[in-house]
């Protein structure tokens, strides 16, 4: 008998025979081919060969805090037509490939031009313990507020193996292709940013905005992680930054970037001063940098109260944490 709504299913007694990185669950398969789905369909008779069309569609059918999947077929872009707020808990965002891969995944979600100030990214995240697995998130919107690609603001979410990218809002102070205000976020395996597209002017365009309070009122970076990802750029002055935060309260207890690179790419015109900074010296958390490597960059970070341990020599003392 089929464990699941696929003939003989992504599980066969909870481990997982079809694709990559698909989930075993209790919950619920709910499967969108943006291309050749049909939005119709009721959850019972959606199946990965009747799937439903849109992402919104399935976030509907979506049960909180039941470990429902919501996998995401390839072959076309996902398109919004609004930002995706997901609000639920304990939701699984997957798309289907043959691999997992940091940039270039099968499935894309583009949110495209819309009006609405409340558009302010292609998704917002405030739900507990979601998941986003193996998605390129794209925001093209050029309405004034939409200036983020994927937005946290939630408990415990995983972003793993995903692009993140944000093609608009270049010269824009404070846009950013992440916002980072979740509790006990861990992102990792990602690519977020871009080499191809310059961030131009005087500015402090950031890769990563940690400033508190984006994601929704005292919504805060509280024991984040970022691991083995890669941030790029391509720099069009020494003010440009991968991650910043403008206030002394926007980090609580701890904020780890391990194992990573920050990639400016040779074709840019400037090199960031810093590529960790705050607008203060962090009175709430300690900033960490661990084991990461910078190219075509001045400095990993001098804000006072930045750690910079296992670096690069000359810009860090190798293998021993000390103030920026």
């Amino acid at each position: 008998m089929s464990l699941t709504n696929f003939p003989n299913g992504i599980s066969s007694f909870g481990v997982p025979v079809m694709g990559q990185g698909v989930p075993a669950s209790p919950g619920n398969y709910l499967f969108v081919d943006y291309g050749a789905g049909d939005d119709g369909r009721s959850v019972k008779s959606q199946s990965a060969q009747r799937p439903l069309k849109t992402i919104d569609r399935a976030y509907d059918y979506a049960t909180t805090n039941k470990d429902d999947v919501i996998c995401l077929i390839g072959s076309s872009t996902h398109v919004l037509t609004e930002m995706l707020t997901v609000a639920k808990n304990r939701v699984h965002f997957v798309g289907m490939d043959g691999a997992t891969r940091r940039f270039g995944q099968n499935a894309k979600v583009s949110l495209g031009v819309t009006t609405a100030a409340t558009d302010i990214g292609a998704v917002l995240n405030t739900g507990v313990r979601n998941s986003f697995q193996n998605i390129k998130f794209i925001n093209n919107n050029t309405v004034s507020e939409g200036i983020y690609c994927f937005v946290e603001g939630g408990e415990y979410t995983v972003l793993d193996s995903c692009e993140i990218y944000k093609s608009t809002d270049l010269d824009v102070t404070g846009a950013a292709e992440l916002v980072m205000n979740g509790d006990s976020a861990q992102v990792r395996n990602c690519y977020i940013g871009s080499t191809v597209d310059i961030a131009s002017g005087a500015i402090t365009r950031a890769t990563v905005l940690v400033t508190k309070g984006i994601a929704g009122a005292g919504k805060v970076s509280r024991d984040v992680t970022f691991e083995n990802c890669i941030f790029a750029k391509k720099a069009g002055h020494i003010n440009n930054r991968y991650f910043y935060g403008a206030n002394a309260t926007d980090v609580e207890r701890m904020f780890l970037i391990r194992n990573s690179v920050f990639f400016n790419t040779k074709l840019a015109i400037a090199l960031p001063a810093q590529c960790v900074a705050f607008g203060a010296e962090q009175t709430e958390g300690f900033c960490l940098i661990d084991n990461c490597s910078s190219i075509h960059n001045t400095k990993l970070s001098t804000t006072t109260g930045v750690y910079i341990t296992g670096a690069v020599p000359t810009y860090a003392t190798s293998g021993i944490a000390v103030a920026s």
